[in-house]
C-alpha cells in the first residue's frame, strides 16, 4: 500500500472541499471531512477497479463523493465550481444526475434498503458486483434500516457491504445524547451481520476491512471516524455540522490542511 499517496490524495480533497463550502457558503464540512480517507481507499481499491457499486446514504456529505469522483474522473473538475449554486445538477445533496453519482440521497434511511434491493437483484442474476452503502451513525435511527439488515441477513447478502461513518455527532449534538446507539457492535451481530471495528482514517485498515468479506453474511463496518478530520478547530465539534467557515477561519484552515 502507498500511504503516500493516500495522504496526499486526501490532504488535496479537503482542501477542495473547504474552498468549495466557503464559495458556497453551505453546510456539512465536518460530515464530509470524517469521510474522505474512507472514499479514498473505497474508490482506489473497489468501486474504480472492480466496477463495484457504492452509495452515499449520508447525503448531506455529498461534496466529499463529488470531489472524489472529479478526481477519478467521472466528471470534468470545473463542474465543481457550480456545486451550491441555483439551477445546477451539484446540489448540496446528492444527485444521481451527476456521473457517478447511484441515487439521490439526503433524506436519511434510504440508501441502504437501496442498497439491499440492488444486492439482491445480483444475486438473482448471478452478478458478482458488490454493493457498499456509506452510511452516518446519527442515521442509524431511521426504522428503515433496522429492517433492511434483517432482510438482508435473512437472504445472506454477502454482496453487501455497509460502513457507518462512526463519528459520534449528529445534527444538533454527540450521538449518545440524542439517541444511544451503543453496543452497537453487539446489536449489529445479533442482526446476523458480520461485524468488523477499525480506525476510519487507518488506510491500512480500511483496505483490509473492504477487502475481506464473509462468505455467506453481510458485512458492516464500523468505522470509527472523527468529525472535522484534519482542522483541530472543527474536530469533534457539533458547531461544524452546519456552520460555514468565515474568511478569517478559510484562511488559517486552509492553511492548515496544506501542512
Amino acid at each position: 500500500m502507498n500511504l503516500s499517496y493516500y495522504k496526499q490524495l486526501a490532504k488535496k480533497i479537503r482542501c477542495e472541499i473547504l474552498e468549495l463550502i466557503y464559495k458556497s457558503k453551505s453546510s456539512h464540512i465536518g460530515s464530509c471531512f470524517s469521510i474522505v480517507d474512507i472514499l479514498c481507499v473505497l474508490y482506489k481499491q473497489r468501486i474504480n477497479k472492480f466496477d463495484d457499486i457504492f452509495i452515499l446514504s449520508k447525503g448531506h456529505a455529498t461534496l466529499a463523493l463529488y470531489v472524489v469522483l472529479a478526481e477519478f474522473r467521472y466528471f470534468r473538475k470545473s463542474l465543481l465550481n457550480k456545486y451550491g449554486l441555483n439551477n445546477t445538477k451539484m446540489m448540496s445533496h446528492a444527485n444521481h444526475k451527476v456521473n457517478g453519482v447511484e441515487l439521490s440521497t439526503g433524506s436519511l434511511g434510504h440508501g441502504l434498503s437501496y442498497g439491499v434491493g440492488k444486492c439482491l437483484a445480483f444475486k438473482i442474476k448471478k452478478n458478482k458486483k458488490k454493493v457498499f452503502v456509506l452510511m452516518s451513525d446519527g442515521e442509524l435511527n431511521e426504522g428503515s434500516n433496522w429492517e433492511a439488515f434483517m432482510f438482508a441477513s435473512h437472504h445472506n447478502l454477502n454482496n453487501l457491504v455497509a460502513i457507518v461513518d462512526y463519528n459520534k455527532i449528529q445534527s444538533l449534538d454527540f450521538v449518545n445524547k440524542t439517541i444511544k446507539l451503543e453496543p452497537i457492535a453487539s446489536k449489529f451481530k445479533n442482526f446476523g451481520l458480520n461485524v468488523k471495528i477499525i480506525n476510519g482514517h487507518n488506510y491500512k485498515e480500511i483496505e483490509k476491512a473492504i477487502n475481506s468479506l464473509h462468505q455467506k453474511k453481510p458485512t458492516i463496518i464500523i468505522a470509527n471516524t472523527v468529525k472535522g478530520k484534519g482542522v483541530k478547530e472543527m474536530e469533534n465539534k457539533v458547531l461544524w455540522h452546519y456552520k460555514s467557515p468565515d474568511k478569517y477561519q478559510f484562511v488559517k484552515f486552509k492553511k492548515e490542511l496544506s501542512r
